[in-house]
């Protein structure tokens, strides 16, 4: 294992990736403890301490990379980014002037990225607004208020964490582009991360003694394999060469495998459908809606059952963007390639595009299962187990973050074995050469 992971610096390519990841990570989390200027220190050490607050908060903190508790640069996280990216990922299907433009290629979807940032702009600051206005100069969050009265002090931090997420924003895009992996999903997986310590301290703390801790840990174990399995798991569908006589040569003839991952939208879903389902819970702390509020709880039946609702939605929606069964057909087609008994052509097309919707419905139902009950069964062993624990230990934590690693793996693995490299995880470069051949 030293070996592998010591690949991967002597790669000059990938060093230079790892090593702009890393430094933008770092940059991450040192942006995650720079207070927002005006605050009250003592009131916010007094905050951090107790960590105490709403599930909203503790949710809301989780899904989208930053840390209201921290009252800090990030706080705000990269979720206004993620609301952007969705609304455009819905308008590009339902308005013809869009789905025109990201028909477009390479260009198309540079203008797409770019309107997604500026919308991200005017959602940030309304989401600012809102923050400051309700969480951070209410006593209720750390029994003062971290802010002063002033008009001042409320526009610098609205600013401060719109510029924030601006600067995340830039860190994700420059780590998916000159970095490894996807930038955003790596910003989110950093701020669970970073939760760990805190959370395992916090339950042991409030735990003396019992099995509630153990119990935790099995689940937690089990949610990991369950969720390695299955991201992992393939539908491997034949496809035949058909074969081409040249003189006095034969090509083709070959069968080969049309790998369909099982979970093809990966954490996406979750992340999407945690999204929009966190707007009525600041609608509602904007105009004191109680109702609201209560009505959208992460741990009330109706926020669950529109949670499971997303999910399904925007996995086949996901894969519709990313899967498409007649332009695979053509190229099979075109290619001289067929799948054993069915016909070339349409018959293919509608065969790809019945077994991507069973699935894709397999996948939902996985990632539903695994973004709800964890919570719930961890709602339902104790009341006594903290709010940031059972957010940590709940199904959307756990797949993000696993989910996240397994790309990462992958992509690092990829890269090395493309250079006659052992692979990041062994056994998949083949035996090295021998001295002299």
């Amino acid at each position: 294992m030293i070996e592998n992971v010591t690949n991967l610096f002597r790669v000059p390519e990938i060093r230079s990736r790892l090593l702009v990841t890393l430094g933008f990570l770092l940059l991450y989390r040192v942006g995650w403890n720079i207070p927002i200027p005006g605050v009250d220190l003592e009131a916010l050490k007094s905050a951090a301490g107790g960590e105490g607050g709403s599930s909203f908060a503790a949710l809301f903190g989780i899904i989208s990379g930053g840390g209201i508790y921290s009252c800090a640069l990030f706080s705000l996280g990269i979720m206004p980014y993620i609301s952007a990216s969705i609304i455009f990922s819905l308008l590009t299907k339902v308005v013809p002037t869009l789905e025109a433009v990201a028909k477009e290629g390479a260009a198309g979807q540079r203008k797409i990225n770019q309107w997604t940032r500026l919308a991200t702009v005017p959602l940030a600051l309304v989401q600012a607004v809102i923050l400051v206005a309700n969480v951070y100069r209410s006593p209720d969050f750390a029994g003062e208020p971290l802010l002063p009265p002033g008009f001042g002090l409320a526009l610098t931090a609205i600013l401060t964490l719109t510029a924030g997420t601006i600067l995340l924003m830039w860190v994700g895009e420059q780590i998916t582009e000159y970095g490894v992996g996807n930038g955003i999903s790596l910003l989110i997986m950093a701020g669970i991360i970073a939760q760990v310590p805190q959370a395992v301290v916090t339950l042991v703390g409030t735990q003396e003694g019992g099995f509630l801790p153990f119990t935790l840990l099995v689940l937690f174990l089990v949610i990991v394999v369950v969720v390695v399995f299955i991201t992992k798991g393939v539908r491997k569908i034949p496809v035949q060469y058909a074969k081409l006589t040249r003189g006095r040569k034969v090509y083709g003839g070959q069968r080969h495998f049309l790998p369909l991952k099982v979970n093809q939208a990966g954490v996406m879903p979750v992340i999407f459908a945690s999204a929009l389902l966190s707007f009525p819970q600041l609608i509602g702390s904007a105009m004191q809606w109680s109702a609201l509020e209560l009505a959208f709880r992460p741990d009330a039946w109706w926020y669950t059952t529109l949670n499971v609702v997303l999910v399904f939605f925007f996995s086949f929606f996901w894969n519709s963007l990313m899967f498409n069964p007649v332009e695979m057909s053509k190229n099979m087609k075109e290619s001289g390639s067929f799948v054993p008994g069915i016909r070339p052509g349409k018959r293919t097309a509608e065969f790809l595009e019945k077994v991507m919707t069973r699935i894709t419905l397999a996948g939902a139902t996985f990632l539903a299962v695994i973004a709800t009950v964890p919570q719930q069964a961890a709602t339902a062993i104790s009341r006594e187990v903290p709010i940031q624990v059972a957010y940590f230990l709940g199904g959307t934590s756990i797949l993000i973050v696993v989910s996240v690693a397994l790309d990462l793996v992958d992509k690092l693995n990829s890269a090395l074995l493309m250079r006659n490299q052992s692979g990041f995880m062994g056994g998949g470069g083949g035996k090295r050469r021998k001295k002299g051949r």
